[in-house]
Formats: structure tokens, C-alpha cells, sequence
């Protein structure tokens, strides 16, 4: 079970963080939630896809790393095969959290780095990633972790504004992806959406500019393209599965 506490020099200026990949790590799974803020790296390796909650009926965006349930086709020898790594893993075990301060008479909450203390790749013996260094200062580590943190902060922002508009011109369709691999399995996912290529050319010229002064336009693009990475997992998977 998680148990953050707010980072500090006082109680962790000794502590380190494992940055390997593993399946030890909750790194074995066939997709992770990623963000409009980095789709434009995203895109580059990954296929993005929509999901929508059942409940809320809330859409949020994954980037999809493999076709079984726990199964990650860029985990390569405690390595990350890829150029670049998806915010939500690459953060990992921090998070933003908030703290309630007093300022000038008033009370006002700001933002803090959270660290999972029960997360398998928190050290006590030097291994890895030091936190603070000998004056008690953060390394760079810990400010590359507050880019992060602060990019996925923005990105779920951005994302809900994203969807609304998104969903305001009916841009989002369900897709199912079939695929099958040289060894003759066949996998089929479902419960899956994308933006509507053909609505989107469709769209007025004030609606387009609309969408691409808020930064959405650009995102829908992004979206689209990203879908031909799905060829590149099955040459992964089929590269495996010799």
C-alpha cells in the first residue's frame, strides 16, 4: 500500500531512488495514462488511444505499450527501449501533492513533491539516484522529477479542457484494433477511441481555428499519426515471439 509523505532533507537527505525498469517496479503493463502536454513525444513511439470511464463516462488518454494485459514490449533488460519514456512511468514514486500554507494572512495551498516511501525502487544504500546532495541541495534528478510532475500537473489541465472540446464538435469515435502476429494469434481490443479523422476535416474554418488557438487542433493530429505505431508493436511482439 502507498505511502506518501511530502519530500524533505530532513528525513530523506540519505535516501536514493532506482531508475531501472522492471516488472518488480509495476513497470509489466500493456498501457500507461499519458497527457496532451507530451503527445508530441508520445506520438514518436506509441500508439494514443482514448478510454472512457464507465462511471463518470470521462475520457482519458493511454499510451499503449503492448496487447496483453501485463505485457510491455518496451521493457528490455531492466532497460526502456525507447526514446522516450511515458511521464507516468518516468515519474516513478512521486507525485504532486498539496500543502496548505499561510501567507500573509492567508491560507493557500501550493504545491509539493510526495514520495512513496513503500515503492520498491526507494533506497537506503546509495543505489541509484541521490536526492540530496552533500549541502542537503536537490540534484538533478530531483529537479528533472519536477519537470515531470509539474508537466503532468498541466497535462490533466489541459486534457479535460481537451475532451470538452473534443467531445463539443464530436470528435471522438470508438475503434476496435485487430491484429495478428506471425505465429498466427490473433488479438482484438476493444473499448477503445480515437478522434474522428473525416469530422475533423469536416469542421468549419472558425471551429479549426478555434481548436488550434486552444492547442487542441494540434493534438487531434498528434492523436491520428500515432496510430501507425500499432504496425511497430506487432514487428515488437513478433520479434519476441521468435
Amino acid at each position: 500500500m502507498p505511502n506518501y509523505v511530502v519530500l524533505n532533507t530532513e528525513s530523506h537527505r540519505n535516501l536514493s531512488v532506482i531508475t531501472e525498469y522492471s516488472n518488480e517496479y509495476g513497470d509489466n503493463t500493456s498501457n500507461i495514462m499519458t497527457f496532451p502536454t507530451e503527445f508530441g513525444d508520445v506520438q514518436s513511439e506509441y500508439p494514443i488511444l482514448f478510454r472512457k470511464n464507465p462511471e463518470s463516462g470521462e475520457f482519458s488518454s493511454f499510451a499503449m505499450l503492448g496487447f496483453g494485459a501485463n505485457e510491455n514490449l518496451f521493457l528490455n533488460d531492466r532497460k526502456w527501449s525507447a526514446r522516450y519514456v511515458p511521464a507516468a512511468i518516468a515519474k516513478g514514486p512521486f507525485l504532486i501533492g498539496f500543502q496548505n500554507q499561510e501567507a500573509i494572512g492567508k491560507s493557500k495551498n501550493e504545491p509539493v513533491i510526495n514520495i512513496d516511501m513503500e515503492d520498491p525502487r526507494v533506497s537506503y544504500d546509495n543505489k541509484g539516484e541521490r536526492l540530496f546532495d552533500e549541502e542537503e541541495k536537490q540534484t538533478p534528478y530531483v529537479e528533472k522529477m519536477i519537470t515531470i510532475l509539474s508537466g503532468i500537473h498541466q497535462g490533466i489541465e489541459f486534457s479535460k479542457l481537451m475532451f470538452e472540446a473534443f467531445i463539443e464538435h464530436d470528435l471522438i469515435e470508438p475503434v476496435t484494433i485487430d491484429v495478428q502476429f506471425n505465429n498466427g494469434e490473433k488479438v482484438q481490443l476493444q473499448g477503445c477511441y480515437t478522434v474522428h479523422e473525416e469530422k475533423l476535416k469536416s469542421l468549419s474554418g472558425q471551429a479549426l481555428e478555434k481548436l488550434n488557438q486552444s492547442g487542441f487542433l494540434q493534438a487531434a493530429f498528434l492523436v491520428i499519426a500515432s496510430l501507425n505505431n500499432i504496425k511497430k508493436l506487432v514487428d515488437m511482439k513478433n520479434q519476441k515471439l521468435v
